[in-house]
């Protein structure tokens, strides 16, 4: 009798044992950031989306960040030291880091990656983006409003769709409620570099623009804004901090439930490749955010027509669209498709300037 106990003791602890001490390790998401972490700006909104991830998971997941990493070889090396030591999905959150993605995920191929403003995918590659001109549109109207000279200036980085996309949205929508609005454009040809983003903020307010965009990586043309006394379209993320003065309204782009749903479909064993291009009626763009200075029917104005473009009744590239050579783009009653808009080459009929050899 005893020793049939014994048996059946040591059968129930050869049962039990084993489920009572596995522990699933927590999935490991690995983050690279173009600048470094701040409390604005571009990084900072990806940021903030790591750190909803780890809320919302909590010890399911362990995430991770390599801050301040150049476009080219710096970034394919941290991608490859990410996936080597155990991350299964690594978000790379800059234009330039496709190339490098795409290459380290032939090289781990049960690793998943997302490449964020990229637009190449491959099995174990996705895209992401975000339809900034929808918020570029809508900061127009805001900007078109306020000008007092008729004339904006726009600090941009580098000469491709995404960049064009916005200068253009951004005229389009002033010019819909100041017809003689100006923008001017000064090139900068790299994402981050504060003092030439300074330098040429303050070329346009000398050349005449009292209002300022940009699509650049720090907050130094909202900071140049609010030295001269002249107002400026915050961009990534709220930037009263360094322009409680200056700031005219926020375009901000939320990237937080997206990389929730990306994390949710790696543990659930659903994850597939594929783009997504989400705007103001997926929550991944808004704006808000306004400055002291901004009376209540534009704030009023500014809102009603977001709700517009989430129900679809506004599209910001309808028709008729010239560019400003007098090049006839597209005429009236119809809009702009997707992939038009994805493959801009041009600048609409009231920017002052060329696009960047």
């Amino acid at each position: 009798m005893y020793k049939n106990l014994a048996a059946i003791a040591m059968a129930a602890c050869a049962f039990t044992f084993p489920a009572h001490a596995q522990k699933t390790e927590p999935l490991k998401v690995g983050f690279v950031y173009v600048t470094p972490v701040s409390d604005m700006g571009w990084v900072h909104q990806h940021e903030e989306g790591r750190l909803a991830v780890q809320a919302a998971f909590g010890d399911r997941v362990k995430t991770t960040y390599v801050e301040n990493v150049p476009e080219g070889p710096d970034a394919e090396r941290v991608i490859r030291d990410l996936a080597a030591t155990g991350c299964k999905l690594i978000f790379t959150p800059s234009f330039g880091y496709m190339e490098p993605t795409l290459k380290v995920a032939r090289e781990f191929p049960d690793v998943k990656f997302e490449s964020i403003t990229g637009y190449k995918t491959a099995p174990n590659v996705a895209t992401a983006n975000a339809r900034y001109y929808e918020g570029r549109y809508l900061a127009g109207i805001a900007a078109g409003r306020m000008t007092k000279s008729h004339i904006a200036g726009y600090v941009a980085a580098m000469p491709i769709p995404e960049v064009l996309q916005g200068i253009n949205a951004f005229t389009l929508g002033m010019r819909s409620v100041d017809p003689k609005a100006q923008v001017r454009v000064v090139w900068l040809n790299t994402w981050f570099d504060p003092a030439k983003e300074r330098d040429a903020a303050m070329a346009l307010m000398d050349a005449g623009a009292d209002v300022l965009a940009f699509h650049s990586a720090s907050t130094a043309v909202m900071a140049a804004a609010q030295e001269r006394g002249k107002l400026a379209i915050a961009y990534h993320s709220d930037m009263r901090k360094v322009a409680p003065d200056a700031q005219l309204l926020a375009v901000t782009h939320q990237w937080g439930d997206y990389y929730k749903r990306r994390v949710q479909a790696v543990l659930d064993g659903t994850w597939k490749s594929g783009s997504t291009w989400g705007g103001v009626k997926e929550g991944m763009i808004r704006v808000g955010w306004f400055g002291p200075k901004v009376p209540k029917s534009v704030r009023d104005e500014v809102m009603a027509r977001q709700d517009d473009i989430a129900a679809g009744r506004l599209r910001p590239f309808a028709g008729p669209i010239t560019d400003n050579e007098g090049h006839a783009i597209i005429g009236r009653g119809q809009a702009l498709t997707d992939d038009q808009i994805l493959n801009m080459n041009y600048l609409v009929s009231g920017v002052q300037g060329k696009i960047a050899k």
